[in-house]
């Protein structure tokens, strides 16, 4: 029996029009598996009552659900102008912190860029609309840009500084408020904007475990010094998961190479066993729309395609006009998609030597699908067995059995994984396999088999070591 569920999961934007319990259990019921809180926005009252009915809903419906920390970082923005203002090629403005906008040219900015920007870096104001060059650099915390495009600005559009280099100096003050206010909630991954280098993952990690804090890291490459090929990778090595944030990433190193590291990330993240998200426009089109337009279900299902473990709507949900009808495309194109083109098998990812865990995830894969087992049962206290099976894309669910109530959460965006919390025992597979069996989960049909992937020390981090089959009755 074929066992019909969807591989590559669903992150989703929390903002006003789901701002409810029922609109949450909503989209937890048209197939959401994480929610995203952008804390560009959020305002702490809010997170938490939200907090609340995500976890209400998931435990109404037995499923666990990953919550997801954004954290705004060095997102810099024009500050409030007195009315939208035109700028024409040539013109000089004065970007300048602390100061309110008199109507001019002279704008204020919610950063001071005086001590980071050197002359001659690109300035990209608006998503990119109005590119400008700097030309001086005062003692009065203002820069000087001349404007190389006509164009538009308005207040608190974003600015980009795809040359600047940040120095390491990526978490505001308000990102460490917000690390600290979350450290004390229920949240699963920390998401980190505009990482410039693995060394950003490590403070973070250290920022993490000083506020006793048990979230993961998902890295938001963003930047055009992240993308180097030597950084890339260590990123992804230092990183629980990495997010493809195209909008900010196209704006910095141009729309023509967002897809290829887009490829290029989500192979990383197979070959180290880390999550993959794929974020920003999926279905735009969607917070006006009913329907997905072609080339965002194209779009999608490249995702799917390369294997992506997850992918985001933001505005659609946040912000959009059909929210519920956004989820549901997006289930309904990676359902497709997922039964038409397979995913391309982990040895022509990563070819040649591999380390024992993954080779014995990746046999227990090709094992389950040989002798046509109806699921991969993984006991992990941390999650890592269930990942790295994950990292080899298998058809099958992967049944994650952990004693870790924050691994279920986490485990819930992880490409194929259903979890489930059980106590640690050397049955703990065995019996929760029985027990899905009987409840129909896993079919009807009699003498079926589950693949079993465990440690001979059960709950012992690391210790994955065993794969035995299991007939079911």
């Amino acid at each position: 029996m074929s066992i019909i569920f969807k591989r590559t999961k669903i992150l989703a934007s929390v903002g006003p029009p789901v701002d409810s319990p029922e609109m949450i259990g909503k989209m937890l019921d048209a197939g959401v598996n994480g929610f995203r809180f952008n804390f560009s926005h959020a305002k702490y009252d809010d997170v938490d009552r939200q907090i609340g009915w995500v976890r209400e809903a998931s435990w109404k419906r037995l499923k666990p659900v990953a919550i997801v920390q954004d954290l705004q970082g060095p997102k810099i923005r024009l500050g409030n102008l007195k009315q939208q203002l035109e700028v024409h090629t040539g013109d000089e403005l004065a970007l300048q912190y602390g100061i309110e906008h008199e109507g001019g040219l002279r704008i204020p900015v919610q950063y001071d860029l005086s001590e980071k920007v050197k002359i001659g870096e690109p300035v990209y104001i608006f998503d990119g609309k109005v590119k400008t060059t700097v030309t001086d650099v005062r003692d009065d915390k203002s820069v000087i840009v001349r404007v190389e495009n006509d164009g538009v600005l308005m207040s608190r559009k974003g600015i980009n500084l795809p040359e600047t280099d940040f120095g390491g100096d990526i978490l505001t003050d308000k990102d460490l408020k917000d690390i600290e206010w979350g450290s004390k909630k229920d949240i699963d991954y920390v998401a980190l904007s505009f990482v410039q280098s693995a060394d950003d993952i490590l403070t973070l990690r250290q920022l993490l475990v000083s506020h006793d804090s048990t979230a993961q890291i998902i890295a938001k490459v963003e930047t055009k010094a992240a993308i180097k090929d030597d950084e890339l990778e260590k990123i992804v090595k230092a990183s629980d998961g990495v997010m493809v944030a195209r909008g900010d990433l196209a704006v910095e190193v141009g729309a023509e190479i967002v897809p290829i590291v887009q490829r290029k990330i989500i192979a990383l993240c197979r070959k180290y066993g880390k999550l993959s998200i794929v974020a920003t426009q999926l279905l735009a089109s969607m917070v006006d729309s009913p329907e997905p337009t072609r080339a965002e279900a194209s779009d999608i299902a490249t995702a799917v395609i390369l294997g992506s473990d997850a992918v985001m709507l933001s505005d659609e949900t946040a912000n959009g006009n059909y929210p519920i009808e956004s989820i549901a495309a997006m289930k309904k194109i990676i359902m497709y998609t997922q039964e038409h083109a397979p995913v391309a098998p982990m040895k022509d990812i990563v070819p040649g030597k591999r380390s024992a865990r993954d080779a014995i995830s990746q046999v227990a894969v090709e094992l389950a699908e040989k002798i046509e087992a109806v699921a991969i049962i993984a006991e992990t206290r941390s999650g890592a067995t269930a990942v790295n099976i994950a990292a080899n894309r298998p058809v099958l669910p992967i049944i994650s059995v952990t004693s870790e109530k924050r691994s279920a959460q986490q485990l819930a965006l992880s490409y194929a994984n259903k979890s489930f919390v059980r106590p640690d025992g050397e049955k703990a597979g065995v019996d929760l396999a029985n027990h899905l069996k009987s409840d129909g989960f896993l079919g009807q049909d009699k003498n079926t088999s589950v693949v079993i992937v465990s440690g001979r020390k059960p709950g012992l981090t690391g210790g994955t070591d065993t794969i035995k089959v299991h007939m079911l009755e």
